[in-house]
């Protein structure tokens, strides 16, 4: 079981990299402490600018300076950053070109107990249609390293999301099949297709574990990579299946499923299940009390994909 979230993963791998590299800047908007980038800031104060809470000023400031050679990473609670600064985000960090990397914490109903104003529900479909946003929501501490450690090397603008707290681990240390912008293959079956992402890659292979017990066979794909979506990944999921069941931590329009479903629509169809957050003000509640009230746990999951088999 992992003992550090994502968020911290994230910090860790570049405070690491930014101690070689001077051009690596962190950017906070009065949240080093809840997105654990508090060592980097006094490690490398050189390198950490804290904006306030001016959201808007943040994506801005690292388009700035993205343009004077800088490799900026504004990072904020998604909630905000996809919201309050999307124009921003559009327009100078993607439209502009800019190397900016969006790194949106808490994100989904991390923040449960605060309310819709703090939940990022949205953020998967309004991130992905602008143009130049690549997508990425990690399923656990290991993919995250690996992904940051990739993010690290390339000079486009992306938007990360990942949760508030640790999660189970879905790979093993040593062990993490990676490729840049392709899904992964946690299982593979011959009766049902379960496409996740983000948190919700674990209840899914822990689905597929609990429907081998009925006698059903179930693929698992962790698709990180929501935009690059990876369309190969898909129909080879779907074709070798007789119904798909995509599980996000998201509003049910405009996100992983509503995707999956125009490229399995197109290429191969068979019946695809969605299942995400309600069009509502989720319940108050922990992420893992707002997961259980909707479905979107193992148990939830396996019932899912059993019913579209029928």
């Amino acid at each position: 079981m992992a003992k550090i979230a994502n968020k911290q993963v994230i910090c860790d791998v570049l405070l690491e990299a930014a101690k070689k590299d001077k051009d690596i800047v962190a950017l906070c908007s009065d949240s080093r402490g809840s997105a654990s980038f508090t060592p980097f800031a006094n490690e490398l104060p050189g390198q950490f600018v804290e904006t306030g809470i001016a959201e808007q000023n943040l994506v801005s400031i690292s388009a700035g300076l993205a343009k004077c050679g800088k490799k900026p990473y504004a990072v904020s609670p998604a909630c905000f950053l996809s919201t309050r600064s999307y124009e921003q985000c559009k327009v100078d960090a993607a439209y502009s070109n800019t190397n900016v990397k969006l790194i949106g914490i808490s994100g989904g109903v991390s923040y449960g107990a605060l309310g819709m104003s703090h939940h990022s529900a949205q953020d998967i479909a309004a991130m992905a249609a602008v143009p130049n946003m690549r997508v990425y929501l990690p399923s656990d501490r290991l993919q995250t390293e690996c992904l940051m450690k990739e993010l690290i090397q390339d000079d486009k603008t992306a938007y990360i999301r990942v949760g508030r707290n640790a999660v189970d681990d879905v790979y093993e240390e040593g062990n993490v099949p990676f490729e840049m912008d392709k899904a992964t293959f946690v299982t593979e079956g011959t009766d049902v297709a379960i496409i996740a992402c983000g948190e919700m890659v674990k209840p899914a292979v822990d689905a597929a574990a609990a429907l081998k017990e009925q006698g059903i066979s179930a693929t698992v794909v962790d698709m990180y990579c929501v935009k690059p979506l990876d369309k190969e990944a898909i129909v080879k999921a779907a074709k070798g299946a007789k119904a798909v069941i995509t599980v996000e931590e998201h509003a049910p329009y405009g996100g992983l499923g509503s995707m999956v479903s125009q490229v399995v629509g197109s290429e191969c169809p068979r019946k695809v299940v969605n299942l995400a957050l309600p069009d509502a003000p989720v319940i108050t509640g922990t992420s893992k009390e707002v997961f259980n009230y909707y479905g979107l746990n193992a148990e939830g999951i396996a019932k899912a994909a059993a019913e579209a088999l029928k």
